[in-house]
């Protein structure tokens, strides 16, 4: 019998390890919000992927539109965007205005949670479908559309660009490092390594190192930024220092330390 059970408890084990990963408990998939009210998620470890020890800080959102990214989909409106596995908790809560989305169709809404890696990249999750009552927006054709062909209370599957380990660190992404910023699309992106300041100024007058740029002051409500996390590359300069062996010169003893010695008192 305790042959038996050795292995037992190793698989157990092992299975326990596995076990990580994050799975959006709340909100029920079918259920039925009020605008205006709070909105509570709640999580849990399981399934598989990085748990909250593989992560530093995340980001919550309400959602909606097709399991498609690409496809009418759009962030809602953001639930926290400073949340830390480090200060323990499984929720996150904030207020939804009733203006910022329609109340049909059926289980358009979801959220969404943006972790970030604790060795670099991101591990996005979902929760299941719920729909909202009260709200004073309403969707575009297009998303109305987009939606018809949603099935069932499932959300997007879960993204996992995480680094698993020291190794990887130093290689991921480099194609994406490579392209300029700007051109980037998605909610991660990805910026150069920064550059190590020289030993001397050469410089003889101060010139701009980008062209200037217009202005223009937000006098309404700015959308949501699409730019969620930008991961820059790991610096590779190293500075090597060394201890001072030269011995500390001595007290003057001449007449300086006889100056030196009328402060004394």
């Amino acid at each position: 019998m305790g042959r038996l059970l050795a292995p037992l408890a190793v698989l157990s084990a092992l299975t326990t390890l596995a076990s990580a990963g994050l799975q959006i408990t709340s909100p029920k998939a079918g259920a039925k919000l009020t605008a205006g009210d709070a909105l509570k998620v709640e999580w849990k470890e399981a399934g598989s992927g990085p748990g909250v020890d593989d992560l530093t800080t995340y980001e919550a959102f309400l959602c909606a539109g097709p399991n498609d990214p690409g496809n009418a989909n759009t962030v809602i409106y953001p639930i926290t965007t400073s949340g830390n596995f480090a200060k323990g908790g499984s929720s996150a809560e904030g207020k939804i205005p009733a203006t910022v989305g329609g109340n049909s169709p059926s289980n358009a809404y979801y959220v969404k949670i943006v972790a970030t890696g604790a060795q670099g990249g991101t591990y996005t999750v979902f929760s299941d479908r719920f729909s909202y009552t009260g709200m004073t927006a309403s969707f575009s054709a297009a998303f109305t559309a987009a939606m018809k062909d949603v099935t069932g209370t499932d959300g997007p599957s879960t993204v996992d660009t995480t680094v698993k380990d020291a190794a990887d660190a130093s290689s991921v992404a480099d194609d994406e490092y490579e392209v300029e910023y700007t051109m980037q699309t998605g909610a991660t992106r990805y910026a150069p390594m920064q550059p190590v300041p020289g030993t001397k100024i050469t410089a003889k007058t101060a010139k701009p190192q980008y062209p200037t740029s217009s202005v223009k002051i937000a006098t309404t409500n700015l959308p949501i930024p699409s730019i969620q996390t930008t991961i820059t590359q790991s610096q590779t300069h190293k500075v090597t220092s060394i201890e001072n062996t030269v011995a500390a010169a001595p007290m003057p003893s001449d007449d300086m330390a006889k100056f030196l010695r009328r402060w004394e008192d």
